[in-house]
């Protein structure tokens, strides 16, 4: 019986199929795509939009606190407390002064009669009232309020920020700054908007506040009706497409989150898709019409080159036995019917190897991204760091310093509270210094200066610094080892601290000398460790249960700390308790040394004598109360919070020392360092002041980490101080001594 016949294909119309159905669901997949890109790109647009206004809501919020806070200092002015309301006047005329973008300030009584303004002479006859209602909420409500945006008697718009206050007899104020919106327009312009963007500010009343386009044509007036409608319908946030009053059709973000009641709103042009699908259409078609010819071009190729490898392929395979599966393709049939037997295996040996490179390939692709990707994030975190520990710094400097002001003093009635108040700034600090040695521990980063000491000197001194401590002392008059004094001092004070800490009242330290290894023990009546909590107690942020009112404070990074430094030292802890309210017992063993050789005595330090002192910090507080603990202690001090006025400054005072933070506004401190010294030379080589020629530069900076120091002393800085400095670092400084060594 005969075999039905096969329809079959040429080789050129396959091909024609084949592209054909390979586009198609290219085709729909990128339809699909562009159609999913654009969305995509318009909801990342809307939380990006969102984003930028809470930030910026959180930016007027603190421009509208720091005017609160203004007024709140000086509403404690005794003029005011006294009740005497002409002398006041003054010193607000003399702040409005101050505040180039405040009209006035406007003191009312409790009954919403104007006291005075300072836009008119004392004793004038009253203005009426521009806003009354926030008048009368902040009388109610007694906090600040920041009023609705209004134009007063001279046309000129403003916001009244009103602040409920009360004297020492306690009659009730309301006192007002009158800001220009400009105030507000300044922040919206410091934004890291996209260009095409639209921003506007809200008062409480939907009145707009501050615009980046045409500012001084809509201040006082509505916003568009799409944006007020948009604000009805989406709640306290949302997104939405608005028109502005310019017929722009945008893409809009608003937040009401701002504690003032104020609204930020945030519009840019719709993100648009990639590309139209139009265009891709005709790409597709255009893409198609190529294949086919192609096609049609490989096809006459491949049905020569079939040929040929036909008769090659028979040559090679005489005398085996062949058995081709029919094919719908003419051409293949003779092809494989030549090739089957020797080609088989050859085949399938290249297509396993060519599957072994590209997965070598791709695992060394992701290994080189995966580095990259660590690099980066290493770099990131050193950046962070240095940023937290400025930041977490700089409000301690001043704490610290009014501290020392305020012992100085030594007012009997307030020793109880700087007491308070000192033992929670050194906690403070701690939690800080502890948070950037974990994270250099986490990274390999943590180092020490190791050379002989006598330890029980350092257990001696730190012993002695915990002042209000029942701490008990054995230790023998030496016992040398190799280690780096500050960091074993930090140990101890971490081991004394955790056992106040947890309610010990009888502390032992001992040190013995035994065996070829000096043995530390610290011993508490405290609180005890539980078994199941003992062996996780050296581990990061680990902490026991605690009560809700986490009486006993910290991270969980001391002890962590502790075991790390112990380890660079060559040496172990170990900590043992007998359970709950049994106390606790931390060993640490370090191997001992030979004794250091006697060194020659050292040259007697410095005397102090009054030095002129050049003081430039842009944190107002800081360089206050600094001055002022320096100026006590006898110096002559000049202040500047930039590198301008302090270069013109010290035109005219001739400093002999200059303590300069490094974060300025207008240039950094290590330019500003430099400018000096330049400055001092010329001067010095002119026959100026001699002691230009000693310029002495202190550092005083929130910038405590290795790479800062490095830097400071690169710059020509004599001295580098971390915040927070107390009074007995800046005396060091002073006086030509080391600086005290900061905290790596």
């Amino acid at each position: 019986m005969r075999a039905a016949v096969r329809s079959t294909l040429s080789l050129r119309h396959l091909l024609i199929l084949l592209a054909a159905i390979g586009l198609l669901p290219l085709a729909l997949l990128g339809a699909w795509t562009i159609d999913a890109t654009g969305q995509h790109r318009l909801r990342e647009q809307e939380r990006a939009l969102l984003d930028l206004a809470r930030a910026l809501a959180s930016a007027v919020d603190a421009e509208l606190d720091g005017t609160v806070a203004t007024l709140s200092g000086m509403a404690r002015s005794p003029a005011l407390q006294a009740g005497d309301i002409r002398a006041f006047y003054g010193i607000a005329a003399q702040q409005s002064q101050a505040h180039p973008d405040w009209l006035g300030v406007i003191l009312t009584d409790a009954d919403g009669k104007v006291l005075f303004r300072t836009m008119a002479p004392y004793g004038a006859a009253p203005a009426p009232i521009a806003d009354p209602p926030s008048l009368q909420q902040a009388l109610a409500l007694r906090h600040p309020v920041a009023g609705h945006i209004a134009r007063g008697a001279s046309g000129r718009p403003a916001v009244p920020v009103r602040v409920p206050v009360t004297d020492s007899a306690g009659r009730l104020y309301v006192l007002t700054a009158v800001i220009r919106p400009t105030r507000i327009l300044r922040v919206v312009e410091r934004q890291r908007a996209p260009s095409d963007s639209i921003i506007g500010v809200l008062d409480a009343s939907r009145s707009m506040v501050a615009r980046s386009l045409h500012q001084e044509g809509t201040v006082t007036g509505p916003p568009s009706p799409s944006l007020l409608e948009l604000i009805r319908r989406g709640g306290a946030e949302n997104t939405g497409v608005t028109v502005t009053k310019e017929g722009r059709r945008l893409s809009t973000a608003y937040t009401t989150v701002s504690r003032y009641g104020w609204v930020v709103a945030v519009g840019a042009p719709a993100s648009s898709s990639p590309a139209g699908l139009a265009l891709y259409g005709g790409g597709l078609a255009a893409t198609l019409a190529a294949c086919v010819a192609l096609a049609s071009w490989l096809a006459g190729r491949i049905t020569r080159r079939i040929d040929a490898l036909a008769r090659e392929a028979a040559a090679l395979g005489a005398g085996a036995a062949v058995a081709p599966t029919p094919s719908r393709i003419r051409e293949i049939d003779a092809m494989a019917h030549a090739l089957e037997a020797a080609g088989g295996r050859r085949d399938r040996h290249e297509q396993e190897r060519t599957r072994l490179m590209a997965s070598l390939e791709q695992a060394l692709r992701s290994q080189e991204d995966a580095l990259d990707q660590a690099r980066r994030a290493g770099r990131a975190k050193d950046e962070f760091l240095a940023v937290l520990g400025h930041e977490l710094r700089n409000p301690l400097s001043p704490i610290v310093t009014a501290l020392d002001l305020m012992d100085m003093r030594d007012e009997p009635s307030a020793r109880r509270e700087r007491g308070i108040m000192r033992r929670q700034v050194t906690h403070l600090k701690r939690l800080v210094d502890d948070l950037l040695d974990v994270s250099r521990i986490a990274s390999g980063k943590l180092t020490i200066e190791a050379r002989p000491l006598n330890l029980a000197d350092t257990v001696r001194h730190a012993v002695g610094a915990m002042s209000g401590q029942a701490v008990t002392l054995e230790a023998p008059d030496a016992a040398w080892v190799i280690g780096d004094d500050s960091r074993l001092t930090q140990v101890l004070g971490n081991l004394l601290s955790n056992a106040a800490r947890f309610g010990s009242t009888a502390t032992r330290v001992v040190l013995e000398a035994v065996d070829g290894e000096a043995r530390l023990a610290v011993i508490d009546n405290g609180a005890g460790i539980t078994s199941e909590h003992l062996p996780h107690i050296f581990e990061p942020f680990f902490q026991a249960p605690q009560a809700l009112a986490r009486a006993t404070g910290g991270l969980g990074l001391g002890l962590a700390i502790v075991r790390r430094i112990v380890e660079l030292h060559g040496g172990r802890i170990a900590a043992s308790s007998a359970g709950p309210g049994q106390g606790s017992r931390f060993d640490l063993v370090l191997p001992l040394a030979q004794p250091a050789r006697a060194d020659l005595p050292s040259a007697a330090p410095h005397e102090a004598r009054v030095q002129r002192i050049l003081l430039v910090d842009d944190n107002r507080d800081a360089a206050e109360t600094t001055a002022s603990l320096l100026t006590g202690l006898g110096h002559s001090v000049r202040v500047a919070h930039d590198g301008a006025e302090a270069l013109a400054v010290a035109a005219g005072f001739a400093p002999e020392v200059a303590i300069l933070d490094i974060g300025l506004p207008d240039m950094d401190g290590y330019a500003l360092a430099a400018a000096l010294r330049a400055r001092a030379g010329a001067g010095a080589s002119a026959g100026a002041d001699a002691h230009a020629r000693g310029l002495r530069l202190i550092a005083l900076t929130g910038y405590g980490q290795k790479a800062d120091v490095e830097r400071a002393g690169a710059a020509g800085f004599d001295v580098h101080l971390t915040k927070p400095a107390n009074v007995d670092d800046l005396m060091r400084a002073l006086a030509h001594a080391e600086p005290t060594t900061p905290a790596f």
